[in-house]
């Protein structure tokens, strides 16, 4: 009898075409890939901090290397267009050099003297092989995020990346040993769910970091916490924007549609719900409408497109099912909501109001470049519909008093980050991560390399 070996093929968006076909590592593969990793692991570990600064930031000048190969796998897997590809490369390759910079200081033992004399040490130790499930939306910099601050601090690292991006999973793997990192060391995991559960369960694994979901992240932290695993969490969100009564509303508009178009609207942390107060409601819609409209939807290889497909025809679908579920619960379109023809999966830019609780542009995460447009009667208002949310990833506030903006973001906004009159990313000296039903730990600004360490103590006590 022939064993059936389970594959699947990734798909170009933007024509509905397909690109390679994989094959599923079997139950042995998958397991011996843990195994090998822990072997390297265990010789990682004994490098010494600077040997791995100089790896990391090798990976880094690797990276921009080979920018423009990967730029255009990326835009070929999952439809973002060139320029924003590009940004992500030079994101990765920042976050290696600076990884590689501060990793030697938040790594560095520290000495601390004991009451009656004694000493004591402590060392920020590796503690193994770490698996990361990480999503779609952001090829590079997703697997990047986790791994360089895990190899950095000398650990080994797993990546069971989406099937879509599969090319650019396995391109990075490429790149990391070409920059002389060993061999296994970093491992692409292409499985499915049953065998990702037993790579949690695996006992060379000690930590577990994902990016999706609420349901997902649940899920995950379930399976890892029966095993007794670490997990860091980034879960989504639905980052509420304020424009507040003193607001430049022409700015506002600009980089709130900026905010939400980025990344063909498929970003965890970008500006989602427009919460607006009463007194400039109609001068900041009507801005809002003009700017959305200038957005160009089109094959993402052309310089002119603003926003390129949806990475899935699912995805596209149940964003359009989104929409049209809070047009029936009395939202009202003013922009877009229509599927257009033609090949790929495309969604034009929409903006949504006349919304309230119960609609899914109310409460939930809409993953795509739909934005939705929430009246507030003042100031106070604004931050008390941000902060309903379930979701706290990040968030943002306009107000031309940018004293006032920092201390309500510091002291009110209940979320991981907050732009104060901006709209951005990640930046690598800055923590990445969120609250509530957006998950847990933190990523960038050295606090992701001490996500996965031993924080050992190490005494002599004064026995006199």
């Amino acid at each position: 009898m022939e064993t059936t070996i389970k594959g699947f093929a990734t798909i170009n968006p933007a024509t509905g075409k397909e690109i390679k076909e994989y094959h599923l590592m079997s139950d042995d593969e998958a397991i011996s890939a843990v195994e090998n990793c822990h072997s390297a692991f265990e010789q990682w570990r004994l490098k010494s901090i600077d040997e791995r600064a100089k790896i990391i930031k090798a990976i880094g000048k690797e990276l921009t290397k080979n920018k423009e190969k990967f730029v255009k796998l990326m835009t070929q897997e999952m439809g973002k267009i060139l320029k924003q590809g590009e940004q992500e490369i030079e994101l990765c390759a920042g976050i290696c050099e600076y990884t590689a910079e501060q990793g030697i200081h938040a790594l560095k033992d520290e000495e601390r003297e004991l009451p009656n004399g004694g000493k004591g040490v402590i060392s920020y130790s590796p503690t193994g092989v770490i698996y990361g499930i990480q999503p779609w939306n952001f090829p590079a910099y997703q697997a990047v995020r986790y791994s360089i601050a895990n190899l950095m601090a000398g650990n080994g690292v797993l990546l069971k990346h989406a099937e879509n991006v599969s090319g650019s999973a396995l391109l990075l793997k490429e790149i990391y040993e070409d920059a002389g990192l060993p061999k296994d060391l970093f491992t692409v995991l292409l499985i499915d769910h049953d065998q990702s559960d037993k790579i949690i369960e695996h006992q060379l694994v000690r930590g577990v970091t994902l990016t999706g979901s609420p349901g997902a992240g649940k899920i995950i932290a379930e399976k890892a916490g029966a095993a007794l695993k670490k997990t860091v969490l980034e879960l989504g969100s639905n980052d509420a924007y304020l424009v507040l009564d003193d607001a430049d509303v022409a700015l506002a508009a600009k980089v709130c549609v900026q905010g939400r178009i980025y990344n063909n609207g498929e970003t965890c942390v970008a500006a989602k719900r427009f919460v607006v107060v009463d007194k400039v409601y109609d001068a900041f819609k009507d801005a809002f409408i003009k700017e959305m409209k200038a957005i160009k939807m089109g094959d993402p290889t052309k310089e002119d497109s603003d926003i390129g497909p949806m990475a899935r025809e699912d995805l596209r679908d149940k964003l359009h099912e989104q929409v049209e579920k809070s047009v029936k619960k009395g939202a009202k379109v003013l922009l877009g909501g229509e599927i257009p023809e033609g090949k790929g999966y495309y969604y034009p830019a929409t903006i949504l109001d006349n919304l309230e609780p119960g609609q899914p542009a109310y409460d939930d995460e809409l993953f795509g470049p739909v934005a939705s447009l929430i009246r507030a009667k003042d100031n106070e208002d604004a931050m008390r519909i941000a902060n309903a949310s379930r979701f706290g990833l990040g968030g943002g506030i306009f107000s031309k008093n940018e004293d006032k903006a920092f201390e309500l973001a510091k002291t009110h906004f209940d979320t991981g980050m907050v732009f104060i009159n901006s709209f951005g990313l990640a930046q690598p000296n800055m923590p990445f991560g969120g609250v509530k039903a957006s998950g847990y730990g933190r990523e960038h600004g050295g606090f992701g390399i001490r996500e996965f360490v031993n924080v050992k103590a190490v005494m002599k006590v004064n026995m006199e």
